[in-house]
């Protein structure tokens, strides 16, 4: 509990569109924020800053900005020398897939709130409008949540964790729609897989997916591009 009384949740907080909404959800259900945000080394920066600014709006209790350097592995595009795709959205798990984030991300955010005392875990996964990922996927929300429950001391003694992805089953639109309702300002968020001088490319998955949800629920996309998707 923080100390005004409300439970505690630690929310993945990448500084992206969907964790930002993820973020609002968690804070509107009533829970003190323990934001947590991963500097893996990886390519798109920027979402750190964008990471901060969010925390700050929504209020987080604390925010933890954690170096853990994924650069080490390589692997992706994200944190490789390999080239960000810039064709489009394409079938199968393209190369900015980065080995097992996600489940090195919640063990640590895991971790966190074991220690915290708070029992509810955020992330802001889809399953619809995004690109492939293994670790997005309901069958993962699902692993991970026995995994969290069986691994931990809290979870043998009963004192269970629930993982919440509440976008998991949304299209971007609906996400960018959810932004609008809870006030949330877009333009806070970074996405860009692959930034050019300060701005979105436009051209990597991440942008062109971005921009479609803004298209899609007929609003208008704050976003700086260098190429408009």
């Amino acid at each position: 509990m923080t100390g005004t009384g409300k439970p505690l949740a630690v929310v993945l907080l990448s500084g992206g569109l969907d964790s930002m909404v993820v973020a609002g959800l968690a804070r509107e259900a009533g829970f003190g924020l323990l934001a947590l945000t991963m500097n893996y080394n990886q390519r798109h920066l920027l979402e750190l800053a964008a990471a901060r600014r969010i925390a700050a709006h929504l209020e987080a209790e604390r925010h933890i900005v954690l170096p853990i350097d994924l650069r080490a592995f390589g692997g992706s595009s994200l944190t490789d020398d390999i080239a960000v795709p810039k064709e489009g959205v394409q079938p199968g798990i393209p190369v900015t897939y980065v080995p097992a984030r996600n489940t090195v991300f919640l063990s640590l955010a895991l971790g966190w709130a074991e220690a915290a005392g708070g029992r509810d875990l955020f992330l802001g996964i889809n399953a619809l409008d995004y690109s492939g990922y293994p670790d997005c996927r309901p069958a993962f929300v699902e692993a991970f949540t026995t995994l969290a429950n069986t691994a931990t001391k809290a979870g043998v003694e009963g004192d269970r964790f629930t993982i919440h992805a509440p976008l998991l089953h949304m299209t971007k639109a609906d996400i960018v729609r959810e932004a609008d309702r809870l006030g949330l300002d877009a333009g806070m968020s970074w996405s860009c897989y692959d930034p050019q001088e300060g701005k979105h490319c436009g051209l990597c998955d991440s942008c062109r997916l971005r921009h479609r949800g803004f298209e899609e629920a007929g609003l208008p996309d704050p976003t700086v591009y260098e190429v408009l998707p």
